[in-house]
């Protein structure tokens, strides 16, 4: 703030300030007219938002959902829980409750029936499930441009390569990825997927079956390395990918249903938008990832889920320019590529509602 002049000050220097305060320090005439109105306009400029803090300024209507996780709560899964931690969800109006999904066909019938608004699932199962019981959902992101599905085992337990799973006990989830698309996955690897057993199991007790060696192997994705590792206590781990003999798979997909696409497209792109966000912060920082799950979900170990977050970051990013993207090329090929286990006929788009995926 400017100080009081002295009030002692002699007159004659009071009015040498007035003179010198009123011809300015330069001594210039007054402004030509017009001049001051420039100048508001000019501030007044200055003062309009620019169209990308408009665009900041955009307010959703507050919606609530509730998203499936694809298997459980690992590490694989984490993202969601990071894009809920981080305020991507708020920041579009969303109010996301996040459930532990049980396997690619439950997160879809889940949908389907309405308990749910979006989940995650295996996209060759997507395809068998649509073809064959004509679910209403749609994919509307991809969140592994390739298969995680595999096979996992551990030394010692004679299981080397693909030929060696005939005869032998395979722990999984009912409708899990691994068992939906085994049949395929046997086929491309020269094995009879009928000598193979599988054993109904809940997610979170395959680890401990496989360790104790109640079953041959389990059905995991290559992500869960870290979490067998971590069980088998320094066993080798033995992991044989679907990708390996299928690589034109996609892995896991987000899906909602039919009709909240139709009505409420820009819902869909909101929650899209907002997970996919989270899931581009989750891979390029794997170790806080892990802390993120493990404030959400107690049980969970850090370490663990940020390795397997690390493990999962080529599969996320792909070839793909953009993370989340599709294409109706590699759609159509994957539909042949299922063919034999199809019983109903399906097209790319009856799986994918290609403008609502990102980078669309």
């Amino acid at each position: 703030m400017n100080t009081r002049k002295n009030a002692a000050i002699s007159s004659l220097v009071m009015a040498g300030a007035l003179v010198l305060a009123a011809c300015g320090a330069g001594g210039d005439a007054d402004p030509a007219p017009g001049a001051a109105e420039e100048d508001q306009t000019e501030d007044a400029a200055g003062d309009a938002p620019t169209s990308e803090e408009t665009e900041e300024a955009v307010e959703y209507e507050p919606a609530s959902v509730t998203y499936l996780t694809s298997f459980s709560t690992f590490g694989r899964d984490a993202y969601a829980y990071v894009a809920q931690e981080k305020g991507f969800f708020e920041e579009v109006n969303l109010d996301v409750t996040i459930e532990p999904g049980t396997g690619s066909v439950d997160v879809m019938k889940l949908i389907a029936g309405g308990q749910a608004e979006f989940g995650a699932a295996d996209f060759s199962a997507t395809v068998v499930t649509v073809a064959n019981e004509q679910l209403p959902v749609t994919t509307v992101g991809v969140t592994h441009q390739r298969s995680l599905a595999a096979i996992v085992s551990l030394d010692g337990y004679g299981i080397s390569e693909p030929t060696d799973l005939e005869g032998k006990k395979i722990g999984d989830q009912p409708g899990s990825t691994n068992q939906v698309i085994f049949p395929t996955y046997a086929e491309a690897a020269g094995i009879d997927a009928g000598a193979v057993e599988f054993v109904p199991s809940a997610p979170p007790s395959l680890p401990q079956l496989l360790v104790s060696n109640q079953v041959d192997a389990i059905g995991q994705f290559v992500v869960g390395e870290p979490l067998i590792a971590a069980a088998a206590q320094g066993k080798g781990v033995v992991v044989l990918p679907y990708g390996d003999v299928l690589p034109d798979l996609y892995g896991n997909v987000i899906l909602t249903s039919d009709e909240l696409a139709e009505s409420d497209p820009e819902l869909v792109e909101r929650f899209i938008g907002a997970l996919m966000k989270g899931l581009e912060y989750s891979i390029e920082n794997p170790e806080e990832t892990g802390e993120i799950l493990q404030k959400a979900q107690p049980t969970q170990n850090a370490d663990v889920a940020a390795a397997e977050v690390e493990i999962m970051a080529e599969y996320v990013r792909g070839d793909a320019e953009t993370i989340g993207s599709i294409e109706p090329e590699r759609v159509e090929k994957i539909i042949e590529i299922m063919a034999d286990a199809l019983t109903g006929d399906v097209t790319p788009e009856d799986l994918v509602s290609f403008d609502l995926v990102p980078g669309s």
